[in-house]
C-alpha cells in the first residue's frame, strides 16, 4: 500500500509535558475531539480495566463513556484480568444512557477481538477509534495489522493510540523468560534484535513500521512523563486524517488545563500572534 509521507503534518515543539497522571485525561480530550469531527463512532479498548482502581480519575474507558454530548454509540471493551472485568461490568451497569452499544470481552484481546472484526457490526464508513494501552508486551503485532486491514474500501483505517513502553523498555525485555513474548509482540523474525536495541531505535522504527506496513497516512510517538522527567510512555498515534495531529496537538495541551477553558475554545486551533 503506497503512502503519502509527504503530507505527513509537521507541528510545532511541545511547549510542556503530559505526566502519567494526565493519561487517561488525554485520550478522553482527544476522543471529545475526535467526536466533535465524526458525529459518532465506534470505541475500542483492547486494554480497558483501570491500572490503578483506586484512581478512578485515571481510567479512560471511565472518561471516555463519560464524554457529552454522546455521540459515541458502540463502545467495545476488552480486558483479561477477572477484577478488571469486574470493574468493567460495575462500570457499564453505571451508565444511565440506555440507547448506548457497551460490551465487555473477558479474556485475551488478541483472540478476542476477533468476535468483533468477524461480526461485521463495524461498517466501512464507521469512525473508529481504538485504546492499545498495553502493559508492556501484550499486544501481538498480528492484532495490531488485524485492526489496521479491516476496512477494505477507500474509508479511513481505524485510528489508533498504541503505547510503547519508556525508560524501562530495557529492563522489561531483558526480564522476558519465554522467547514467544517478544516474537509475538514484535511479528518479525528479527526479534532477537529487540534484546540489543536501545529504546529511541525502536520507538523511531515502530512508527515507520505503521507507515509502511501498515499503510497509514500519518503516525507519531508522543511521549508521556513521569515526574523525574523520564519518557514512561511514547503513545503511537496512527491514523489516515490529515488534519488529525493538529487535534492532538490541542488534546496534548489541554490535558492539563480547567475542563471548563478547554471546552470554551473553538475546535481547530489557531496560529500564535507572534
Amino acid at each position: 500500500m503506497e503512502v503519502v509521507r509527504d503530507l505527513e503534518p509537521q507541528l510545532p515543539q511541545l511547549p510542556y509535558p503530559i505526566w502519567t497522571e494526565n493519561k487517561a485525561k488525554l485520550i478522553a480530550k482527544y476522543i471529545f475531539l475526535f467526536e466533535l469531527i465524526t458525529k459518532h463512532g465506534t470505541y475500542i479498548d483492547g486494554f480497558a480495566g483501570p491500572q490503578q482502581p483506586d484512581l478512578p480519575e485515571m481510567w479512560a474507558a471511565k472518561l471516555v463513556l463519560e464524554i457529552e454530548p454522546q455521540w459515541l454509540r458502540h463502545f467495545y471493551l476488552f480486558e483479561k484480568s477477572k477484577a478488571g472485568c469486574d470493574l468493567l461490568r460495575f462500570l457499564k451497569a453505571s451508565q444511565t444512557t440506555k440507547d448506548r452499544e457497551i460490551e465487555i470481552f473477558c479474556g485475551d484481546f488478541n483472540v478476542k477481538v476477533d468476535s468483533i472484526l468477524s461480526s461485521g457490526k463495524i461498517g466501512e464508513k464507521e469512525a473508529t477509534f481504538c485504546l492499545l494501552d498495553q502493559r508492556t508486551f501484550e499486544c501481538h503485532w498480528s492484532t495490531v495489522k488485524k485492526l489496521a486491514r479491516y476496512k477494505t474500501a477507500k474509508s479511513n483505517k481505524f485510528e489508533l493510540f498504541y503505547f510503547l513502553a519508556g525508560w524501562w523498555y530495557r529492563r522489561a525485555v531483558t526480564a522476558v523468560k519465554r522467547d514467544a513474548v517478544l516474537e509475538n509482540w514484535w511479528g518479525r523474525n528479527d526479534w532477537p534484535d529487540l534484546r540489543q536495541k536501545k529504546l529511541p531505535a525502536v520507538k523511531d522504527e515502530m512508527v515507520a513500521r505503521f507507515k509502511s506496513e501498515l499503510g497509514y497516512a500519518s503516525a507519531k510517538a508522543w511521549p508521556i512523563l513521569d515526574k523525574v522527567g523520564r519518557d514512561m510512555y511514547f503513545m503511537i498515534h496512527a491514523t489516515d486524517y490529515l488534519g488529525a495531529p493538529a487535534l492532538m496537538q490541542r488534546a496534548y495541551s489541554e490535558a492539563v488545563q480547567p475542563t471548563e477553558t478547554a471546552v470554551q475554545q473553538s475546535l481547530f486551533p489557531t496560529e500564535e500572534k507572534s
